[in-house]
């Protein structure tokens, strides 16, 4: 092979569509003998505002977070995959996957998603895959 993928990021979220994109991955990971990174962004504007009424939702999104990250670890290790790395930040992940995460890990390929947001979500916020395959600089697979 001419050109390998050595540093992947998969994007995940528990979705089915991350999901997909998770099972695309491994076998890329494999394949190329990459060292795979599974990021997850907390969204923390989605809880800013409800916050005031509920102290413990930021904690309780940080505990989704390790367990979802870590439930993906667990099953890219049955598979045989063991050189990966747990990444969780918070913020937006538009911004986060395809500057932030794949930028201090030095991706060469981002896998994501496709969404199944309609048409109306997707003019008034945009999709997360969108954004990525917009601002990355590296290489992106939204997968179906």
């Amino acid at each position: 092979m001419d050109f390998e993928y050595k540093q992947i990021v998969v994007a995940v979220d528990g979705s089915e569509a991350s999901e997909k994109a998770f099972k695309k991955a491994l076998d890329i990971v494999k394949r190329n003998d990459a060292r795979m990174i599974l990021a997850h962004v907390v969204d923390s504007r989605t809880f800013a505002t409800a916050e005031a009424y509920d102290r413990t939702l930021a904690e309780r999104a940080e505990e989704y977070a390790k367990d979802l990250v870590d439930s993906y670890v667990e099953n890219a290790k049955a598979v045989g995959v063991t050189n990966l790395v747990r990444c969780i930040e918070y913020g937006s992940p538009k911004v986060k996957i395809a500057k932030d995460v794949a930028g201090s890990f030095k991706a060469d390929l981002i896998i994501c998603g496709a969404t199944g947001m309609g048409a109306v979500e997707r003019f008034l916020i945009g999709s997360v895959s969108e954004s990525i395959t917009r601002y990355a600089d590296c290489d992106v697979l939204v997968v179906r």
